[in-house]
C-alpha cells in the first residue's frame, strides 16, 4: 500500500519534512560554504553549456543551406562555417568536462560539510534522551540519508533550471518561426510531465518515511551477523537462520514498498515519453510536409529537429531534476530537524568549585518515561566531601539511574541534587563532568589502541604515557598490556586494523577489559568524585582482591560512590545505603546494618556469605543457637 503523500510518517505525525523555502536557502548556502570556488565556476560554466548548443544549431543550418546551394556552394564560407561549429564543438566538449568536475567537487565537499555539521548537532545533545527515543533514530537515519545527496540534489535543481532557461531562449525562437503550434505543445507536455513527477517524488519520499523504522531494523541485523561480540551466543543458539529470516524480512517490506513506487513512476514516464515521441513525431511531419513544398530548406529541418530535440531535453532535465530536488527538499527537512532539535537538558552556566562540603540528593523522583514507572521515589543520601559511601540494592532498584543522574545525563522529574549546597542544574554541565571519575557498568570498549583506550579518558593527558601506566597499575592492568604484542601501542580489536601500519590487532578477556575501562576512568586522577559501579564484577578473585585493594589506597581522602552487588567490597565504606523500592531504606556502616534485625543488608550479606560457607558449619551453628 502507497503511503498518502502528505508528508505524514507512520503514527500519522507530521514528518517535518515539507516542502519549505528554507531548505532550499540552506542548501545553496552550504554549496558555496563548502565549496566556494567551485560553486562561483560552475554557474557559468552551466549557462555556458545551456546557451552554446542554440548556436551550434544555427551553424549547422547554414552549413547544410551552403551545401545544398549545389554548384553555386561558397567553399570558403562552408570550410568556415565547418570551423566554426568543430570550435564550438570543442569548447562545449571541454565546458562540460569541467563543468562535471566541478560537480563532483561541490558534491563531495557538500557531503563532507553536511554530514560534519549534520554529527556536530549531535554531539551537542548532552542528555541520553535523544539516543533512546525510536522517532529521533528515524529522523536520524533519513537526516543522514540527506546529506549524502539531498544538498547537491537541490543545488543541481537550480543549476538546471539556469541551463534550461538558457537553452530555451535559443530553441523557442526557432520554433516559433518555424511551426509555434510546437511550442505550445512541447510546453504542455513538460509541464504536465513536471507535476506527474513532483507527485511521485511526495510518494517516494513518504515510502521512505515509511519504511525507516525497518531500514534500521535490517542495519540492526546485519550488525549483529556480523559482531564479533555476539557470534558466539549466534553460533552455539543457531540464532543465524533466525537473525537472517528477520534481516530478510525487513529488507523484502521496504523493497516491496519502493517496488510499488518505482513501478507506478515507471508507468508514468513512459507514458509521457511515447507523449514526447508523438509530439516530435507530428512536429517533424509538418516541418518535413512544409520542405516538401518548398517553404523550408533543408538546414531548417535540421534546425527544427535539432530545436525540438533541445526544447525536449531542457524540459526533461528540468522534471527529472525537480523530482530529485523536491525529493531531496522533503528529505533534507529532516536534516533541518535534526539541526533544530532543542537538547534535552539546560546546559547550565554557574561554575563547579571543588567539592568541599558534602553532594545530596535532596527528595529525588525520576522515570524514562511520562507514562513509565517510577525508577527513583524520594531518594535522599548524602555523601561528605573526603568519605566513601557505598550503594546497595536488587537489581532494578535505580542504583545505575542515580549515577546517570549526578552525571547529569537526566535531570530528575522531583527534588534536587546540590553540590555543597549549589543544585547542578544550574551547573556548567561540561564542568561538571570534568570534576568526575566514573566506572560504567556498561562500559564501552575501543577499537583503539590499549594505551588509546585509557588516555581518552582524560583526553588533556591522552599522550601522557606515565599517567596511563600509572592508571593500568591501579586498575591492575599493567602488567596484561606490557605483555601484548606492541604493548601499550597495540591495537585492542579483531575487527579494525591498526590506523597507522596496517597490523592485525589482539582482543582481550573480558576482566581484561573492565579492567582496562577502570584504568580509563582512574585517568582524571585531579577528580572531585569517584563513581565506580561494578568495578570488579567480571574479576576472579584474586585480580578483585587486588583491585579492591589499590583503590582502597587511592580511594583514600577522596570523595567517592561505591557500587557493587559483591557487598565485601564495599566493607571497607564509610556508610553504606541500601536502596529498595526506589528510597534509601537502610544508611550506616557495615557493622550496624548488619546488627538491624531483618535488616536488608544484613540478609543480602548472609546469603552470600553462606556461599563460602561449609554447609556443616552452618548445620553446627544452627543447632548451637538452637540450645
Amino acid at each position: 500500500m502507497i503511503p498518502d503523500p502528505d508528508g505524514t510518517s507512520e503514527g500519522g505525525t507530521p514528518s517535518g519534512s515539507r516542502l519549505r523555502p528554507r531548505a532550499v536557502k540552506v542548501a545553496l548556502a552550504l554549496q558555496f560554504r563548502a565549496a566556494p570556488v567551485g560553486a562561483l565556476l560552475l554557474l557559468p560554466a552551466t549557462v555556458l553549456i545551456g546557451v552554446l548548443p542554440a548556436p551550434a544549431a544555427w551553424l549547422t543550418k547554414l552549413l547544410f543551406d551552403e551545401l545544398g546551394r549545389g554548384e553555386h556552394v561558397d567553399s570558403g564560407r562552408a570550410v568556415a562555417l565547418g570551423l566554426a561549429l568543430a570550435t564550438l564543438g570543442a569548447v562545449l566538449a571541454v565546458l562540460m568536462q569541467l563543468a562535471a568536475y566541478l560537480d563532483e567537487v561541490v558534491r563531495r565537499r557538500l557531503v563532507v560539510t553536511v554530514e560534519r555539521d549534520l554529527f556536530a548537532k549531535v554531539n551537542e545533545f548532552r542528555g541520553l534522551r535523544r539516543f533512546e527515543d525510536p522517532a529521533f533514530h528515524d529522523r536520524l537515519r533519513l537526516a543522514q540519508q540527506a546529506s549524502e545527496d539531498a544538498p547537491h540534489n537541490i543545488t543541481m535543481f537550480s543549476q538546471e533550471v539556469v541551463r534550461s532557461a538558457a537553452a530555451l531562449s535559443g530553441f523557442t525562437g526557432v520554433l516559433l518561426a518555424v511551426w509555434p503550434p510546437m511550442v505550445g505543445l512541447l510546453f504542455l507536455v513538460g509541464v504536465a510531465a513536471l507535476a506527474a513527477r513532483l507527485s511521485m517524488a511526495r510518494r517516494q519520499v513518504a515510502v521512505l518515511e515509511l519504511t525507516s523504522g525497518k531500514q534500521r531494523r535490517r542495519l540492526f541485523y546485519r550488525s549483529l551477523l556480523t559482531d564479533p561480540r555476539a557470534a558466539k551466543e549466534i553460533r552455539l543458539f543457531g540464532l543465524g537462520d533466525f537473525l537472517h529470516g528477520r534481516l530478510v524480512r525487513a529488507l523484502r517490506e521496504a523493497t516491496d514498498a519502493e517496488l510499488t513506487v518505482a513501478r507506478r513512476g515507471m508507468l508514468i514516464q513512459a507514458g509521457f515519453a511515447a507523449l514526447n515521441a508523438v509530439v516530435a513525431g507530428l512536429g517533424m511531419v509538418v516541418v518535413v510536409a512544409g520542405a516538401a513544398h518548398g517553404r523550408f530548406t533543408v538546414g531548417d529541418v535540421m534546425l527544427f529537429t535539432a530545436a525540438a530535440a533541445g526544447v525536449q531535453q531542457a524540459f526533461t532535465g528540468v522534471v527529472t531534476q525537480a523530482g530529485m530536488a523536491a525529493e531531496a527538499i522533503r528529505l533534507f527537512g529532516h536534516f533541518l530537524d535534526v539541526m533544530d532539535t532543542p537538547d534535552d537538558l539546560d546546559p547550565g552556566t554557574g561554575r563547579v568549585p571543588a567539592l568541599r562540603g558534602q553532594l545530596e540528593f535532596d527528595d529525588v523522583w525520576f522515570r524514562y518515561d511520562a507514562q513509565g514507572p517510577w525508577v527513583l521515589r524520594g531518594v535522599s543520601l548524602v555523601v561528605p566531601a573526603g568519605r566513601a559511601v557505598g550503594l546497595v540494592g536488587r537489581n532494578g532498584t535505580g542504583k545505575s539511574t542515580l549515577i546517570k543522574l549526578l552525571c547529569r545525563f537526566y535531570d530528575p522529574d522531583r527534588g534536587a541534587i546540590r553540590w555543597d549546597g549549589v543544585d547542578i542544574r544550574t551547573m556548567d554541565v561540561a564542568a561538571l563532568r570534568r570534576r568526575l571519575g566514573v566506572t560504567f557498568q556498561d562500559y564501552m570498549t575501543y577499537d583503539l589502541s590499549a594505551a588509546e583506550n585509557i588516555g581518552i579518558g582524560d583526553l588533556a593527558h591522552r599522550e601522557d604515557s606515565a599517567r596511563i601506566r600509572m592508571s593500568a597499575v591501579l586498575a591492575g592492568i599493567d602488567a596484561d598490556l606490557s605483555a601484548l604484542p606492541d604493548g601499550y601501542r597495540t591495537q585492542l580489536s579483531r575487527v579494525h586494523l591498526d590506523e597507522d601500519d596496517d597490523r592485525a590487532g589482539v582482543t582481550l578477556s573480558g576482566g581484561q577489559w573492565q579492567r582496562v575501562a577502570l584504568a580509563r576512568s582512574l585517568m582524571r586522577g585531579d577528580a572531585d568524585l569517584l563513581i565506580l559501579d561494578e568495578p570488579s564484577s567480571g574479576l576472579d578473585a584474586e585480580a578483585e582482591h587486588e583491585v579492591h585493594r589499590t583503590l582502597h589506597r587511592h580511594r583514600a581522602g577522596r570523595t567517592s560512590l561505591l557500587v557493587s552487588h559483591r557487598l565485601g567490597a564495599l566493607r571497607d565504606a564509610d556508610t553504606i545505603a541500601v536502596l529498595a523500592d526506589g528510597r534509601i531504606t537502610e544508611l550506616g556502616g557495615h557493622d550496624q546494618l548488619m546488627a538491624l534485625a531483618d535488616g536488608h543488608y544484613a540478609r543480602l550479606f548472609d546469603l552470600q556469605a553462606a556461599g563460602y560457607r561449609d554447609p556443616r558449619e552452618d548445620s553446627a551453628r544452627i543447632a548451637e543457637e538452637a540450645q
